[in-house]
């Protein structure tokens, strides 16, 4: 982990390791017993550590089950058999039409199954569940809880949505919930928050956690139009053939609420965050963006002041000096805000077979050596916080005398102050882009505004309010 004030002049990418250590504290006999027994006591503790260790020598590895082979699952199993781990063995890989699926480089001893119930009922130790969505993963990963079995998974919305009740589950029946990998992908933020950081106060985070809308937004920043990009980002693997979960902000809104819960400590519904697309965002924002120093991006934050929480997603204008203006590609970033601790950034790979299946096969390694999950409180809480930042909106009219006016009254009306009005010169009279920024005021006022602003007949689509981050 590394700690780092933002202003700083330069920021090194880094990936966060974690360990932990448990010890064993016998007590003392009591002191009219210690001559008459020592001789026997000390050498019953020698045999009885030597018995420990031979155990430990000879112990089981832990057996594992895939559900689902696809990127990511294929990618973890090629990990499992290349780094030959002592201490976890594949024996089940699971995915319906499994016969497509099978593979000749994993051990003969692996069995390839598309029945479900009969992996669940075998003698597997651990379901790694790779299968994503809440049905029907979230039917076996409680089948498996219910069992005492242990479930490792990078399902974001299965643990944005249930993550709570299934770690109760799995504590009353002896098992563990693992999901280092739901999100950020091979970036250790989940480790992170629960051991490096669990000693903060973290009041505030912001941060890129969809490699598919990173991938877009930085393409566009160099000049790429938003279908052109998408259709590549479809032929790479990066989106789905309906990319709504990721353009829409829905898959940035899951992993926010599960960082909320770990970082904020506080238990929302993932659907009272509203999400922004990124599809209303066109070239001419980032040509506009560079003149004010600035970058898009999609990005998800919260925070807590005065125990009233907000929480967002979309695409914003960031400062080009900010770390997050440096994430290209399927990159992700998570900066976290302590009272005590300051800035603390997380950066890597957030999308992809291999790093995500990195973050999968670390979960199963500290579960083979009795890690555990630190238990952090948190409490149910409503999203009813708002920012005051200020923001960026971006008009195209049919050009005519009166249009400023009409629209600086509007503002004025709700008490919001203007920064800038730029506009660029080339563009034609019946299709005219020109920028307006405020200064910081809540999201609700500025609403307000815009709903008599959108009724102006000079208009050709609606107004794009994005937040700027300062």
């Amino acid at each position: 982990m590394i700690s780092l004030d933002l202003r700083a002049a330069k920021f090194i990418p880094f990936l966060l390791r974690v360990s932990s250590w448990y010890c064993v504290v016998a007590s003392a006999q009591s002191i009219s017993k210690e001559i008459q027994v020592s001789e026997v006591h000390d050498s019953a503790s020698l045999q009885q550590s030597v018995t420990l260790a031979q155990e430990s020598q000879v112990r089981r590895p832990l057996r594992i089950a895939l559900f689902g082979f696809g990127t990511v699952g294929s990618s973890v199993a090629r990990i499992l058999v290349e780094s030959k781990l002592k201490s976890v063995e594949l024996t089940h890989v699971f995915n319906r039409n499994v016969a497509r699926k099978r593979v000749d480089w994993t051990p003969a001893s692996v069995v390839w199954s598309d029945d479900a119930d009969a992996v669940l009922a075998s003698d597997v130790d651990v379901i790694v569940e790779l299968a994503g969505g809440l049905d029907p993963a979230g039917g076996w990963v409680r089948r498996a809880l219910e069992a005492g079995k242990s479930v490792v998974t990078a399902n974001k919305k299965l643990i944005a949505y249930h993550g709570v009740d299934l770690e109760r589950l799995a504590a009353a029946k002896g098992g563990h919930l693992k999901y280092g990998a739901a999100v950020a992908g091979g970036i250790p933020v989940i480790p992170g928050l629960e051991q490096g950081l669990a000693g903060d106060r973290i009041e505030r985070m912001e941060g890129i956690l969809n490699g598919t809308c990173n991938f877009i937004l930085s393409s566009m920043e160099q000049g790429a139009e938003y279908a052109n990009v998408l259709a590549i980002a479809q032929a790479k693997g990066y989106a789905e053939t309906d990319p709504t979960e990721d353009v829409g902000g829905f898959d940035a809104r899951s992993k926010l609420a599960i960082l909320m819960r770990l970082a904020l400590r506080v238990i929302v519904d993932p659907e009272e965050i509203v999400p922004q697309p990124i599809t209303a965002v066109s070239a001419v924002d980032f040509s506009y963006a560079r003149d004010l120093g600035c970058t898009i991006r999609q990005v998800a934050r919260a925070e807590q002041t005065n125990g009233s929480v907000a929480a967002t997603v979309g695409p914003m204008l960031i400062d080009l000096h900010s770390p997050m203006a440096w994430s290209r590609g399927t990159e992700n970033m998570v900066i976290l805000t302590g009272h005590y601790g300051g800035d603390v950034v997380f950066s890597g790979h957030g999308a992809g077979g291999h790093p995500t299946a990195v973050a999968v096969v670390s979960d199963l390694l500290a579960l083979a050596h009795g890690s555990r999950r630190v238990e952090i409180p948190s409490v149910p809480a409503r999203i009813g916080g708002e920012f005051k930042v200020p923001h960026y909106i971006r008009f195209t009219v049919v050009d005519r005398p009166g249009i400023v006016s009409e629209i600086t009254g509007a503002l004025a009306r709700e008490h919001i102050n203007i920064r800038a009005i730029v506009q660029k010169p080339g563009y034609p009279a019946d299709a005219l882009p020109f920028v307006v920024t405020v200064e910081p005021c809540k999201s609700s006022a500025l609403q307000r505004a815009l709903e008599g602003i959108r009724t102006m007949d000079c208009l050709i689509e609606q107004p794009l309010d994005l937040q700027m981050l300062e």
